[in-house]
């Protein structure tokens, strides 16, 4: 690799990580939370949080096929078109059926690289004032819900999206409670291997979202710490992206009763 395609590279990266949002000190009815490695300079995980003029919150999250370079490529595309969606319809249902008939065009152009023109998806969009989730999970690892000593999963309604003309994609509906706690996450979060090939695994995922009780910041050092931990070095095979949302109740919005 030359200097100037590193630097290339480097760049490239840097730019890339301008799309996405940071973690936000500030709380109102909600306070969110994001981290994100990617396994090399440039990856395939995307994930934004967009707060409408209504004051609902949108959060979506997802991993287009592949790693490196040519992810990146189709991730920038998709979540390009995810965000100008989003901005335009606010509508989970809408927003996520779009999003696979434009990964269709493009898989349809190759008979070789379709494959490479998918992705899973969790698009929600969360009512400050009622706290209700409308979502669809196209095929994306299940977020959990921690609510007291429980915890929920918000399975896929639809599979993953690119790979089908005419797909059944579904549209759930989640309530939160005042003091819920949601973790999204990629799959490179619970596919994290150790020397020994032992994966990270759903259920240290979800044992930590029980015992770590602390704010949604302070939660995901806690969380990357101990990746780090398992993991026996900070050298990753796959992106992890992880988004923390914690809930304090509804809030009146404009209009409302």
């Amino acid at each position: 690799m030359t200097d100037r395609f590193a630097d290339d590279l480097d760049l490239a990266g840097q730019v890339q990580r301008l799309l996405f949002p940071k973690s936000s000190p500030v709380c109102d009815w909600n306070c969110i939370g994001v981290k994100n490695r990617m396994a090399t300079g440039l990856g395939g995980d995307y994930f934004d949080i967009i707060t409408m003029p209504d004051n609902c919150q949108i959060v979506f999250i997802g991993d287009v096929t592949g790693h490196g370079l040519h992810a990146s490529v189709v991730m920038s595309l998709l979540y390009g078109f995810i965000y100008r969606s989003a901005m335009q319809v606010c509508s989970a249902l809408d927003v996520v059926q779009q999003a696979n008939r434009f990964l269709q065009t493009f898989a349809a152009r190759s008979e070789n690289l379709d494959y490479l023109f998918s992705s899973t998806l969790f698009f929600g969009v969360i009512a400050p004032d009622t706290l209700e989730m409308q979502y669809v999970n196209a095929g994306h690892p299940a977020p959990l819900v921690l609510r007291g000593d429980s915890q929920m999963a918000l399975e896929p309604t639809a599979p993953p999206i690119g790979f089908l003309d005419d797909p059944e994609i579904n549209m759930g509906t989640f309530r939160f409670a005042q003091n819920d706690r949601l973790l999204l996450f990629t799959d490179g979060i619970t596919e994290l291997a150790n020397p020994a090939g032992e994966l990270f695994g759903l259920e240290r995922l979800q044992q930590l979202l029980s015992r770590e009780r602390v704010d949604h910041l302070t939660f995901l050092d806690r969380l990357f710490a101990a990746l780090n931990q398992f993991s026996g070095s900070d050298i990753l095979r796959d992106d992890c992206t992880t988004i923390v949302i914690d809930l304090h109740g509804g809030r009146r919005t404009k209009g409302s009763l």
